[in-house]
Parts: C-alpha cells; structure tokens; sequence
C-alpha cells in the first residue's frame, strides 16, 4: 500500500472509532509508531481536525465529516456475500437492518460496481434448504439496550423447565451458536448471570430503567470462565 491510500485508510480508521491508539494503527499497517506519528501529522496539516488523549489514542473532532467513502470491487463483494449469511440468521430485525444500511451503500457505489454486485447477487447462495422462517425479531432492541445500560423485561420459556417466566435482565452480550442467537445477562429473578435463546423470548420490552453495574463485563474472560 502506497503512502496516500495508507493515509487515506488511516483516517478512514479514525472515523470509525471514538478513539484509537496509535499502536493499533502500527499493527495495522505493519509500520513503525514514528510513521504513524508522521501520517497523522500530516492529516492534521491537511486540515482534518485530529485531537490526541496522552496515553490514550488519536480521534477525529465531533462535527467533522467525511464525504461518502467509494469502496473497491473485492470490500463490495464481501458486504454482498455476507448479506446472504445474515439472511440466515433467523432474527428479522438484523435482516432488516442490515439491508437497509446495505442500500445506503450500494448508493455510493460507481455505476459499473452496481452492474457487477447486480451480477454477483444472482449468483450467490447459502444454503436455505434447511433454514425455517425468522424465530425472532428482538436482536436490535437488545443491542440497544446493550449500548445504553437499559434493563428488559421478558417472558421467557424455559428451555428445560418447560415453564414461562417473567423477569428483569441486565444485558450483557450477544453470541450465535448454531441457529440460534443467545442473549447473556444478569436475572434479577434468579440473582445471577444467565443465558438466554431468543427465540424462547415469547415478549421483550425495552424499560428506562438504567443499570451501573457489569459496564466493565468482558465477554471473552466469561467464555473463558465457562470452560
């Protein structure tokens, strides 16, 4: 990668985070912290308002924009294939969603990229033999409860119990394992962290009722701790 497509990325990357460090920019590139330090200086004289935390990171100034990003023929491609994954996924609003972001970027393609990603779509399948309807339609109100701190209040099949529950959870995160999409949270029913299928979410209602505590929860060390 030349200089000006790095730098390019390189802010790109800025944008699509609050903050990041200059080592993360380091590893990504595979460059040294100094060419990261030139780089970004030269972004900033360029005229993009690029502030610094020390010890922290690099990050772009509230208000400032980027015009619409022109992505390559291979990063289309894969937002294309990736499409028909997610359809898969049996969760309707993360279908839903994902294909209206997915026409906000087929905007900004160039004419000859629509003609050849209109091509690439009828010729890319996953395998729907075995799939049945969406189970559930719940995902996008739990990412945001997840992003907010806002509890839910669910009734709930047990899975086990064959019984129906009503409780207040804490999200924590989200994983998918086979076909379906599991929800970790705290019950406040059962004074615990517990998983939960979507699919066996009968109603979710998403509360204003704030939660402090598990802001610092870190996926990886539970599934480590499950093992």
């Amino acid at each position: 990668m030349n200089r000006i497509n790095r730098i390019t990325a390189i802010l790109t990357q800025l944008q699509s985070k609050r903050i990041v460090t200059a080592q993360t920019i380091a590893d990504r590139f595979e460059i040294s912290l100094r060419t990261v330090y030139r780089d970004i200086k030269s972004l900033q004289e360029a005229g993009v308002p690029i502030g610094s935390e020390n010890g922290v990171g690099y990050f772009i100034v509230d208000g400032y924009r980027l015009p619409p990003i022109m992505f390559t023929e291979d990063e289309a491609n894969a937002l294309i294939t990736a499409e028909k994954l997610v359809l898969q996924k049996n969760e309707k609003s993360l279908s839903k969603n994902y294909q209206e972001a997915l026409l906000k970027i087929k905007a900004v393609l160039r004419n000859q990229q629509k003609e050849k990603i209109e091509l690439l779509e009828s010729r890319i399948s996953a395998d729907n033999k075995y799939t049945i309807n969406p189970k559930s339609d719940y995902l996008a109100k739990i990412q945001t409860a997840i992003t907010d701190f806002f509890q839910l209040h669910i009734t709930y099949n047990s899975i086990y119990k064959n019984e129906i529950t009503k409780r207040n959870v804490k999200p924590l995160a989200l994983y998918f394992t086979e076909n379906d999409w599991i929800l970790i949270g705290f019950c406040m029913l059962r004074n615990g962290i517990r998983e939960f299928r979507l699919d066996k979410i009968e109603q979710l209602q998403l509360t204003q009722e704030k939660f402090e505590h598990f802001k610092d929860f870190d996926l990886s060390k539970y599934f480590d701790e499950q093992h």
